[in-house]
């Protein structure tokens, strides 16, 4: 098997939904992000390009974005759907073709219109139907289809976990904090592009306070834990990385900037889906036989600060270079790119502490939870 490499990437701003992106497709924003990745890295035929996407129309809008980017038809572009971790594992799929001889240069991602997504409702013909309604929400497991099953997943994980809505404000408080300083000290700025009308990331909150936090009602009619605040936004935004051989970088004399160590993946009960994400990080950890002192970055995907907390209980003495930037909780969760997004963010915090190990994992609607695991060059 050959090593891989990453050669950098790039995200759009963040907007939230009905935001700055609103009358933005998916395909769109996708494809703006897409080529100015091509133009940074002079990539002008890649041998694929493979793209996580949750809520688009589907039929490979991957392929489609590909088109829209003025991409070459003669290159193949597929989609990949694990919700929140489709971009992760295109990145993960992406490197595996590479690994096994299949390709040498690869652009993997993700990106997600929450602002244009389809409206969806049940063919007559199926059992589920039940009039003209029409749902946002896919169905994640067997007899149970509901809006809120996401937010009912996070309220159980607290409730199992015996996490407090205090323990979670902690991390709603730093999240925003940190995203902040990133913000203000310009410190992702060489791997953000505005695209498509984008001015800054749109969920980060300056003035976030235990105050406004106090004042912040459940959002599950007699729910305990789980508010506006200590779950994610409901997002758009699209972000790319470049993978590639060894051959490849010699034959263009380029130089990457991390090696792709591994990637696992784990299923875990659908009705706790955000337990996978330490799930996931564990047996990737195992797999390679290291410890949580060995690893210098973690970035894990914060749909919702059960996962903070989660980390924090699994992982104490990594908390310092946990999200060293703020997480999803500040930034948003725009589904199919945000596995992209924070291995944008580990690399970049990797080089600022000058680290050389670093993971990052997702947990996904249906109890899927995806890692990977790469080393600084």
């Amino acid at each position: 098997m050959r090593n891989v490499y990453i050669l950098g990437g790039l995200r759009s701003f963040v907007g939230v939904c009905n935001g700055m992106y609103r009358h933005v497709p998916a395909e769109v924003l996708g494809a703006a992000v897409l080529r100015q990745v091509m133009a940074k890295y002079e990539i002008v035929l890649p041998d694929y390009i493979i793209a996580g996407n949750g809520v688009g129309a589907g039929g490979n809008i991957a392929r489609l974005m590909a088109l829209e980017a003025g991409v070459d038809i003669s290159v193949p572009a597929f989609t990949v759907d694990v919700q929140c971790g489709s971009g992760l594992e295109s990145i993960a799929v992406a490197a595996a073709k590479i690994a096994a001889s299949e390709a040498d240069v690869i652009i993997a991602g993700g990106f997600e219109s929450s602002s244009t997504q389809p409206r969806r409702g049940y063919n007559i013909n199926h059992p589920d139907y039940a009039g003209d309604g029409w749902y946002s929400v896919a169905k994640f497991m067997p007899g149970i289809h509901r809006e809120t099953v996401m937010l009912e997943g996070a309220e159980l994980a607290a409730e199992q976990e015996k996490i407090s809505k205090e323990e979670m404000d902690a991390w709603v408080l730093r999240s925003h904090a940190l995203a902040v300083k990133a913000r203000e000290e310009g410190l992702l700025q060489d791997v953000i592009v505005p695209v498509c009308g984008g001015r800054e990331d749109e969920g980060i909150h300056p003035r976030m306070s235990q105050r406004l936090l106090d004042r912040m009602p459940k959002v599950l009619p007699g729910g305990r834990f789980i508010t506006a605040a200590n779950s994610c936004l409901i997002n758009d935004g699209a972000a790319f990385v470049v993978l590639c051989s060894a051959g490849y970088l010699k034959q263009r004399r380029m130089k990457a900037v991390a090696k792709v160590i591994g990637s696992a993946a784990c299923g875990g009960d659908p009705l706790v889906s955000p337990k996978t994400a330490v799930l996931a990080l564990q047996k990737l950890l195992a797999k390679h036989g290291l410890q949580e002192q060995d690893i210098d970055g973690f970035e894990l995907n914060e749909a919702f600060a059960v996962i903070d907390v989660m980390f924090a209980r699994a992982f104490p003495d990594s908390i310092a270079k946990y999200n060293v930037f703020g997480g999803a909780l500040a930034y948003g969760h725009p589904y199919g790119a945000s596995g992209a997004i924070i291995l944008l963010h580990l690399l970049k915090s990797l080089q600022q502490r000058d680290g050389r190990l670093g993971c990052c994992s997702v947990a996904a609607a249906g109890g899927v939870g995806t890692s990977l695991l790469i080393e600084r060059v």
